[in-house]
């Protein structure tokens, strides 16, 4: 199975754990990365993952972040189908960043987008053929 972590998913242990939900979902975060390392599942790569974190001004986080590139079973680039994709889901208000990862992980036939945006996750229902969820619930879900 294809999954696609967004950024704030990758950022998520970098979040002061001093709040259990933050603390909870960087938890859930981490056993999914070692699952995708084990590989249980497949990442979803994408050249938006690549700017974001490009813009991220921690040397580390980013050089960190970055490594799981190597880990991805599917890179998607910018693309006209992408695009369009991504044009749709702002018709339905989601931010154009938000909408470009929307719509790599639908483009790569992902079954799976991990987020921790709130927004995103209030839209889930509008996102057709992947399943939209923060890292708790995919592990609720799908792990035994």
């Amino acid at each position: 199975m294809k999954i696609y972590l967004d950024m704030r998913c990758f950022n998520r242990p970098y979040d002061d754990q001093s709040r259990p939900r933050i603390m909870l979902e960087s938890e859930a975060k981490l056993m999914v990365q070692e699952a995708i390392r084990n590989g249980a599942y497949d990442l979803v790569w994408s050249y938006i993952l690549d700017y974001e974190n490009s813009k991220n001004p921690f040397e580390e986080r980013r050089e960190q972040i970055a490594r799981w590139r190597t880990y991805a079973a599917a890179d998607i680039e910018e693309s006209p189908g992408v695009l369009d994709l991504a044009r749709g889901f702002r018709e339905h208000g989601i931010k154009k960043i938000d909408a470009l990862h929307l719509a790599c992980a639908v483009h790569a036939g992902a079954g799976f987008f991990l987020t921790t945006d709130d927004g995103i996750l209030k839209r889930a229902a509008l996102i057709p053929g992947t399943r939209v969820t923060d890292p708790i619930g995919f592990i609720k879900e799908v792990f035994p």
